[in-house]
């Protein structure tokens, strides 16, 4: 007979063993390691300049699979190590000391001092089923609203900067969203995010349609301390693809204001890509001396004048080489700012990129104020 604690051990690992055979059917695990280099200058916003180097090293691994015939999940775990003397400046101890907007903090440091900074945590984690006619999805989740490649005035529950060298990352939220696909071309969205703040939670409907060809959609809802209620439209004009966004908001820091956006795209036979912008921001200053600075830094606001123009050329060089430009001009203050990127698959999982941001304007303008830098980027995927 056998004895109870090497049965209960056996049985123990029958069961891990059906469930490893079960697991390897249904779970997928992949993700990336990144290194990024930067190199770039301190802003004089944060006192004394001086040159720096920051060396990220990040490892997303992400498991998907199901839990039931039409309930998913998705996890994709980050673990971050910083390097270089970036670590030393005020610059990047104002900026990790700031407070975060999330409700749930899921990601904790590990390591802080002059020579290395270490963060793990969870970049997005949530469940998926389907519930009757419409789909749930609860957790940390990137809700992507809007069709505008610089600014969103409809996509603000994750809101997206577009000077950031990692134009891919973009924040999750604590949310629960119920998609309802009442026919084949139109769906109603229920979304309620949790901030940091249970008055600044966001309530919002959506709703979505395509009429002759057009993408159609209409927002409404609190999003954190502020009333909005926008529209929003993607399609074809011939050969062309036109967009455009306009949203309404009433906030207690900025009083009412609207925001704008039109877009146009064109792509050539040779694989050249064409895409314009033109912004009107509401809620941004017309004078350069009344720019808040610190909203911008702190992410609460996206850009702080009023007018813009943005645009992006890209270029297939051969099916290994791309080249992408991106540029955006401030209307109000002259400033400039100029993303170039040249992209290189070097395997099949493997990607090479070379960059570089140059910022050009007066002293005191949105774009004069920030740092040119120098990128260098190694990403491997499995």
């Amino acid at each position: 007979m056998l004895d109870k604690k090497v049965g209960s051990t056996l049985l123990l690992s029958l069961f891990v063993s059906g469930f490893w055979q079960t697991a390897k059917a249904e779970i997928e695990l992949s993700g990336y390691y990144k290194n990024l280099f930067v190199n770039s200058r301190t802003l004089s916003l944060f006192g004394s300049q001086q040159s720096y180097n920051l060396d990220l090293n990040r490892l997303r691994l992400e498991l998907k699979g199901s839990l039931a015939k039409e309930t998913t999940f998705n996890v994709q775990y980050d673990n971050e190590v910083l390097l270089g003397n970036y670590l030393e400046t005020n610059q990047f101890l104002t900026q990790q000391n700031r407070a975060s907007d999330t409700f749930l903090d899921l990601n904790k440091t590990y390591a802080d001092n002059k020579s290395v900074y270490a963060r793990h945590g969870f970049y997005r984690a949530y469940l998926d089923a389907r519930v009757m006619d419409a789909d749930v999805r609860i957790g940390r989740q990137r809700i992507a609203w809007g069709t505008a490649l610089f600014w969103s005035p409809v996509d603000i529950i994750n809101p997206f900067t577009p000077t950031q060298i990692e134009r891919e990352e973009r924040v999750g939220v604590g949310a629960v969203v119920v998609d309802w696909d009442y026919n084949d071309l139109s769906r109603l969205s229920l979304v309620g995010a949790a901030h940091d703040k249970s008055v600044r939670n966001t309530t919002a409907l959506r709703w979505r349609t395509n009429i002759a060809r057009y993408d159609l959609g209409m927002t409404v809802g609190r999003f954190r301390n502020d009333t909005m209620a926008g529209f929003d439209f993607a399609g074809q004009l011939g050969p062309v693809g036109v967009r455009g966004e306009w949203t309404r908001t009433s906030s207690p820091v900025d009083g009412q204001y609207q925001r704008i956006v039109l877009g146009a795209d064109y792509s050539f036979p040779n694989t050249l890509l064409f895409m314009v912008e033109l912004y009107y921001n509401g809620q941004g200053k017309s004078n350069s001396l009344d720019y808040d600075f610190d909203r911008l830094l702190s992410g609460k606001i996206q850009s702080l004048a009023r007018r813009y123009v943005g645009a992006l050329v890209g270029y297939d060089i051969s099916s290994l080489w791309k080249l992408e430009n991106y540029y955006i001009k401030n209307l109000d203050d002259g400033s400039q700012f100029l993303y170039l990127r040249l992209i290189v698959s070097a395997t099949d999982n493997t990607e090479l990129s070379a960059g570089t941001q140059l910022y050009k304007g007066n002293s005191g303008s949105e774009y004069g104020a920030l740092e040119d830098n120098v990128t260098l980027q190694v990403q491997w995927y499995f």
